[in-house]
């Protein structure tokens, strides 16, 4: 609970990074890049008479809802919803668990809210699961950054509700902000040493900090290794310095195994293999995914061995 002490307003950057977000349909719940879009910003409400759970509220009053709904037949993941029952049970219920500087929010019923990656329809979904694979335990984790604190009056008014809740409310600073409004001090990980003001851009919106690492645009190839450069391929950032990282990255994105992490030769566009080293200075890269099980994969083998 320590990551969301004092919290009124948050965001949940995932894994993946990017932000959970409330979709526009006032049902949905899915994953965005925009971390300065008014649905990605959480209430945090306490529940009377517990000081281990808590409730989120989205910008269209509705909650962060483990629902019983399968996200695929025959899949172990269910649906998360933003919804507004007339009674306030514990499907709406999320008990933060720490993880170093992160956070895994665990349902009533010991499910997780879990960040899906891979291929459409996974991509950018959010279910509540257990994760069973080593390469998806990231995915339940989340990063907590605090957009405003409560002040002294929400925290009176919620020692009232929960008198044995934590007493020592009040130390440090706070702000009390309009909960979704645009100038906003933000707070990575709710640690308060990390107070910092956020920058804005020229039109006055706020701009999400700049992470370490490169940008990895990918397209994952057809049977042939054909990609249609039509469409936009997906991207994320990357903080790993080799190949095998790349491709263990690669993996958790795209939900395949065994992949071959190819580049285009600027010369004649053929694809090959990345095999020695990335390029230097964190320079952006535009990769090309060979499933194993392709046309295309076999053909680099008997390449490498004829």
């Amino acid at each position: 609970m320590d990551l969301f002490y004092n919290a009124k307003t948050v965001r949940l950057r995932s894994h993946h990074e990017k932000y959970l977000v409330a979709e526009e349909d006032e049902e949905s719940i899915s994953q965005d890049r925009n971390g300065s879009a008014r649905n990605s910003r959480w209430v945090v409400e306490s529940i009377p008479g517990s000081d281990h759970t808590i409730r989120l509220k989205s910008c269209y009053g509705k909650y962060l809802t483990a629902s019983n709904q399968p996200f695929l037949l025959g899949m172990t993941g269910r649906k998360v919803l933003q919804t507004k029952p007339n009674r306030l049970d514990s499907s709406i219920e999320w008990e933060p668990i720490r993880d170093g500087s992160q956070v895994r929010l665990k349902t009533r019923y010991g499910n997780y809210l879990r960040a899906n990656g891979g291929l459409p329809p996974w991509r950018n979904s959010v279910t509540h699961d257990i994760p069973h694979r080593t390469s998806t335990q990231d995915w339940i984790v989340w990063d907590v950054d605090m957009l405003e604190s409560m002040d002294h009056n929400d925290v009176k008014r919620m020692d009232d509700l929960n008198p044995k809740g934590v007493s020592d409310h009040g130390q440090g600073k706070t702000d009390h902000l309009d909960s979704f409004g645009s100038d906003l001090s933000s707070v990575s990980n709710g640690s308060p040493e990390k107070y910092k003001r956020q920058e804005s851009n020229d039109s006055g919106t706020y701009s999400p900090p700049k992470h370490d690492g490169r940008l990895i645009y990918y397209h994952v190839a057809d049977d042939y290794g054909g990609v249609d450069d039509g469409v936009e391929g997906s991207m994320f950032t990357f903080k790993g310095h080799s190949v095998v990282e790349l491709t263990l990255k690669l993996e958790e994105e795209t939900g395949l195994e065994d992949i071959i992490v190819c580049t285009r030769s600027p010369l004649n566009g053929k694809l090959y293999p990345l095999r020695l080293q990335l390029p230097p200075n964190n320079a952006t890269m535009h990769i090309v995914v060979v499933p194993s099980s392709s046309t295309m994969a076999e053909e680099f083998t008997k390449m490498r061995f004829s």
